[in-house]
This record gives C-alpha cells, sequence and structure tokens, in this order.
C-alpha cells in the first residue's frame, strides 16, 4: 500500500481519501447532502422500512436534487417546509379528510382550539360527503357569525386559494391569522350557483365551552297546562374540550342550586372534540350502560359505558341538534336517543362517524389518524349523510334575531 501511495499524486490522494469518506458516511446511513447554488443543507438519519414494503427512496432523492438544480426561486427551496411537505403529501394519499399531519404553526393551531383561546373569524370546518370545504358552524359572538355564515356553507376559496383538496390543518392556517388582519372567504351556500365573498376582520376568539341560562316551559299547542310552565336550565354546550369537563360540573351544580325542573341541552353548532368528554356529558344522564360503541379495522368493538354517578338521571330533558352538531356532540345525542333518555329537536345532524388518534411528533408537529368508527349503542353509524334524525324535526328560523323555533318547540315538549 505504501509503494502505491508513493507513485500517487497528492490530489489523487485527496480524491480517494474523499470517495473512502462518502461511502463510510453513505454505509452507516448518515448523509449530509449539499447541492451547488443551494444554501441550506439537510442531514438525513434513515430509518429500515416496515418488512412488508418494498419502497426505493431515490426517486424521492432524484426529485429533490432536480428541484434544487433547475427550480428558477432557490429562496423558496425551504428544506424544512419539503420535508413537512413530503409528509403532508403521504398523509393526504390516504384519502381521508380526517387523517392529516400537522406541522408545527397547525399543531399549535390545533392545540389553542381545544384549548378555547386564538386568534382569527370564529368557523368550525369539517368536510361534507364530496370532502369539499364546509362551515360545521359559526362560534357565537365572532366575526364569522356578525358576518352571516352559516351551518353548511362551503368555503371554495380562502384569499383567492382555491380549498379543493385542502387538508383541514392547511384550511385552518389560512384563515387564522393577526387580530386585525382581514381574511377573504368565497362562500356558496345551498342552491346558489355562484359564491359570494365574505370579507372578515380576524379578532380574539375566547371560546367558553359551556353555558347555562333559564327559561319557563311553553304551554302545548292546544292550549292546555298554561299555568304549568317549568323552570328549564337551557345548557349549551359549544364544543368539546380541554377545560369542559370542569365547566360542566359547575354549570349542573349551580342549575341544582337555581331549583331547576328541566333541561334542554342545545347541541346546535357543536363541532365535537374528545371522545372522553362525550362519555362523561352523557354519563350526567344515564344511570348505566353504553354510551358509545368504538369499531377498529378489524370490526371489534369495544363499549365505553357509564363511568360515573350523574345528577341528571331523573331530570327531564330535550336535546337541540341541527347540522352543525357533529362527532362528540352526536355520541352524545345519540346515546340519549337510543337510550330513550330524551328526545332530539332541530336537524338532522352532520354526520361524522369516525375516531381520530392525535399524536405529538418530533419538533412540534403532530399527527391525527382515524384509527376507528364509533357507533351508537344500537349500533348506528352516522357518518356522512345518515346523521341523526331528530324525533321532532323544526326547521330553523329565516332570519336572523328573529324567534327561535327549535327552542320553542322544544319548551313546549318539556310541559
Amino acid at each position: 500500500m505504501r509503494k502505491l501511495l508513493k507513485h500517487l499524486n497528492p490530489k489523487t490522494i485527496l480524491t480517494l481519501l474523499l470517495v473512502f469518506l462518502l461511502g463510510w458516511q453513505m454505509g452507516h446511513r448518515d448523509v449530509e447532502i449539499k447541492f451547488a447554488n443551494y444554501r441550506p443543507s439537510v442531514s438525513v438519519v434513515n430509518k429500515e422500512p416496515p418488512k412488508n414494503i418494498n419502497v426505493d427512496f431515490k426517486l424521492f432523492w432524484d426529485v429533490w436534487d432536480l428541484l434544487s438544480r433547475a427550480y428558477l426561486d432557490k429562496l423558496a427551496l425551504d428544506p424544512e417546509k419539503l420535508f413537512y411537505g413530503a409528509i403532508s403529501g403521504m398523509v393526504a394519499a390516504v384519502g381521508d379528510p380526517y387523517t392529516v399531519f400537522l406541522p408545527p404553526q397547525q399543531q399549535k393551531f390545533s392545540r389553542e382550539d381545544l384549548n378555547g383561546s386564538f386568534e382569527g373569524v370564529g368557523i368550525q370546518l369539517g368536510f361534507n360527503k364530496d370532502k369539499r370545504l364546509t362551515v360545521i358552524a359559526p362560534l357565537d359572538g365572532t366575526p364569522a357569525q356578525k358576518a352571516g355564515i352559516k351551518p353548511g356553507d362551503l368555503i371554495i376559496k380562502i384569499n383567492g386559494k382555491d380549498t379543493f383538496n385542502i387538508t383541514l390543518p392547511e384550511a385552518v392556517s389560512l384563515i387564522r391569522g393577526a387580530r386585525g388582519t382581514k381574511v377573504e372567504l368565497s362562500i356558496l351556500r345551498g342552491e346558489e350557483s355562484e359564491p359570494r365573498v365574505v370579507s372578515l376582520i380576524r379578532d380574539d376568539i375566547i371560546v367558553k365551552s359551556v353555558d347555562v341560562s333559564y327559561k319557563q316551559s311553553l304551554p302545548s299547542g292546544d292550549g292546555k297546562n298554561i299555568n304549568s310552565g317549568k323552570k328549564v336550565a337551557v345548557i349549551k354546550l359549544s364544543k368539546f374540550g380541554e377545560r369542559t369537563n370542569d365547566e360542566w360540573s359547575l354549570v349542573v351544580s349551580e342549575l341544582l342550586a337555581a331549583n331547576s325542573e328541566a333541561v334542554v341541552l342545545d347541541l346546535r353548532n357543536n363541532p365535537g372534540g374528545f371522545l372522553d368528554g362525550a362519555v362523561f356529558i352523557a354519563s350526567e344522564f344515564l344511570d348505566k350502560g353504553v354510551v358509545v360503541l368504538q369499531e377498529n379495522s378489524k370490526g371489534e368493538r369495544a363499549a365505553f359505558e357509564v363511568n360515573r354517578v350523574g345528577k341528571l338521571i331523573n331530570m327531564p330533558t330535550i336535546v337541540l341538534i341541527n347540522k352543525g352538531s357533529a362527532s362528540a356532540s352526536e355520541i352524545v345525542a345519540g346515546a340519549l336517543q337510543d337510550r330513550k333518555r330524551a328526545k332530539l329537536v332541530g336537524e338532522k345532524s352532520f354526520g361524522k362517524g369516525t375516531i381520530q388518534e392525535a399524536e405529538d411528533l418530533v419538533g412540534g408537529s403532530g399527527i391525527h389518524i382515524t384509527v376507528a368508527k364509533w357507533l351508537t349503542p344500537n349500533g348506528r353509524w352516522v357518518n356522512e349523510t345518515a346523521g341523526l334524525d331528530p324525533e321532532v324535526k323544526v326547521e330553523p328560523e329565516k332570519e336572523e334575531g328573529s324567534q327561535d323555533l327549535q327552542m320553542d318547540e322544544a319548551l313546549k315538549l318539556l310541559n
């Protein structure tokens, strides 16, 4: 070897050394890739792919290399964005709008939603049966509600960007923003042929998930029992978030101290939230038994049952739902309906019958994965067009600020 090296010039020796080092690095699967005229560097630590999957990642790196060499705007080639975009595309390829990868900023938005405080316009989003971005519900008192946005409205564009095939986190990221800034939404409603542009000014959105007010039950349509009005506690439950259980317990204690004789549980425009929150709320009204069934990919079912002693088990109850009632709110409404514990009043619910598991990932990112579907105690799956049908169907009022016909019907039934 020494004799061989004597016959090589220094440049050749240096070249051989570099080739050896590069080969050693690649052999240990710890590669640093740098491209000419491309400032950012990427450190890649490879992981063995699952044994049942045979994928050659050469294509991925070929495309990365091609972008770095050929793309016009080198400043737009942010390695972190390319990396997160690749993961987002992989997850989106599943075809489920509720299974999504969340880069750090979008993960932050998701946590803010469940915590009940953020900057935006106050829209809860979902997808209709055609997987188009849909308003599940505008939150009370927010810019979205004040602008007349309603459950079921399709959001066709956000600031001019088409929402076709957009993910939920992407849509949230585009709509959210600093207080005082503007966002434009192209809204398509019902049978309208052309979308209209709604301009909204973002604001601080602080959402209390549980509130209570008091009303008197109304006389029925036949005019009987006019003097037998009950004191009714109207519990408005807007979502199932991190603070919902504590807020709920305070409200229940308050309405009992106020000698309430009946309850209207208002789940209208409630987009859902935590599964365990739905079991907690339903357990307030049921003495025992199944609240919801969870079915995995193998068809195996697990039952979530009443998990505490409820304080409203014997309280006459009506549940209000509409097309903005989704997910966890449908779990509660479906359980009380199947168990003959309460009648549902209003419109058919949204129809979201799947369960997502949220996981935190490195670097502040996260992922939501659909892991199961849920069914009512009687085994009904309400996904997409099915929804929950109320026993008493009442169309909503046509004009803003007009009489709440659905609430009036609930108060009549309680008499």
